[in-house]
């Protein structure tokens, strides 16, 4: 009974000075909608990396040639990059058991003709294996087989970006583009595959067979990559020893340190998801921080009322009011002042990453643990620093508190 009374007590008081009420509140309601903005946008960053990572497959296991070490935040290679060979490739293809596809790939930057245009594009030399193992999907045309690749044949592949770029709306299957000095068929036209998790666009590629690569383009008998898909992501661990193993026989190291790295994606994705959830965690605490002004703001707003409401103090106490009743009503002031705060704070909160998303087209997701935790917190700060001005309130000497102005 005493704590619905004090309730009672506390709303009457609260709705009788609005625009003090207001301002209280308005530290807490900015402090609960930042937290569930800044979550959302970390989430929504963390889960559109993922995606992006899953859509590669969490089966892939990348060799590269030489040593890959982070420089300025991109992964470059480093050390002897001539060690890859086809040779390798077909021995992974034989002699691994954990394995279901293998691609060699050799990449390159060169300048790329149609008529009037040209650009510099990606270029990419490899096999048919490639559809599967990086989850290619036609959009017009088709791939070139491994009989193409065997007989040399100059065919090209386009990513879509490509092909837009070169002949808009036209349909460039049986034209033909000059990559260098070379003339290529263009023979198919890849699906969209948008931006990869560091900010690349995948689609602004052309695929070649890779011999016809080496040989015509290139000029060199050696590879850069060697992309692996295992049986499933539970073999990826396997797949990769097996891969070493083979690997480090064919180049005669011993004793020496492997000259090529072995990357898989299901540590890329370990690793990504723990770099975004401490962002997200980073984001989260900045945002909470402004809980805990907007605490202090509920704390000076208390201590003026208290200032204020002396004499009604000690009117009470007259008439019989206990201290406790008097802790009670200005701690349930506090609480009910921090609680509208948040639930007004999540409205917005919710509001705000909807119109962000829809307006930026960031990719943000409402995380329902944050808004419950941005709630209670929200509460739970009312209630400690309600409790200080409850104390003072509480412990006033009543004949004092008649005699104040």
């Amino acid at each position: 009974m005493r704590i619905i009374r004090g309730s009672q007590v506390a709303l009457k008081t609260l709705f009788s000075h609005k625009l003090r009420t207001i301002f209280a509140t308005l530290g807490i309601i900015i402090g609960v909608s930042s937290v569930i903005v800044m979550v959302a946008i970390g989430e929504g960053a963390q889960t559109q990396a993922l995606s992006k990572i899953r859509a590669m497959g969490t089966d892939l296991v990348i060799v590269t040639a030489g040593q890959v070490k982070l420089v300025g935040g991109r992964q470059r290679q480093t050390g002897n990059v001539t060690t890859l060979t086809m040779r390798d490739a077909k021995a992974v293809s034989d002699e691994a058991q954990n394995i279901k596809a293998v691609a060699p790939v050799q990449t390159g930057k060169m300048v790329v003709k149609y008529e009037a245009y040209n650009a510099t594009t990606n270029i990419v030399g490899t096999t048919d294996a490639i559809m599967r193992i990086k989850n290619l999907c036609i959009d017009s045309g088709r791939f070139f087989s491994e009989e193409d690749n065997k007989s040399l044949q100059r065919i090209a592949v386009l990513g879509k970006t490509t092909a837009t770029y070169f002949f808009e709306n036209r349909n460039p299957v049986g034209e033909q583009i000059r990559i260098g000095n070379v003339l290529f068929e263009v023979i198919g036209v890849l699906k969209e595959k948008g931006a990869d998790i560091t900010g690349a666009d995948q689609d602004d590629i052309i695929y070649l067979p890779i011999n016809t690569a080496l040989r015509r383009l290139f000029n060199i008998t050696y590879i850069n990559n060697i992309y692996v898909q295992s049986k499933d992501s539970g073999h990826i661990e396997n797949a990769a020893d097996e891969i070493r193993e083979i690997l480090r026989e064919k180049h005669k190291l011993k004793d020496k340190p492997d000259d090529f790295t072995i990357q898989n994606q299901a540590e890329i994705l370990r690793t990504e998801q723990i770099t975004s959830q401490t962002f997200t965690n980073l984001l989260g605490a900045v945002a909470a921080i402004s809980l805990l002004v907007g605490g202090i703001g509920i704390l000076a707003v208390m201590l003026i009322s208290i200032k204020e409401r002396t004499r009604e103090i000690g009117v009470r106490r007259a008439v019989g009011a206990l201290r406790r009743d008097i802790l009670l009503q200005f701690i349930m002031e506090s609480f009910v002042l921090s609680l509208t705060g948040g639930i007004i704070g999540i409205v917005l909160g919710i509001l705000a990453s909807m119109g962000i998303s829809y307006f930026t087209q960031w990719p943000l997701s409402l995380s329902l643990p944050a808004i419950i935790i941005a709630f209670l917190f929200s509460g739970i700060i009312g209630m400690i620093f309600g409790v200080y001005p409850a104390l003072k309130a509480a412990f006033l000497d009543p004949i004092k508190a008649l005699q104040a102005e």
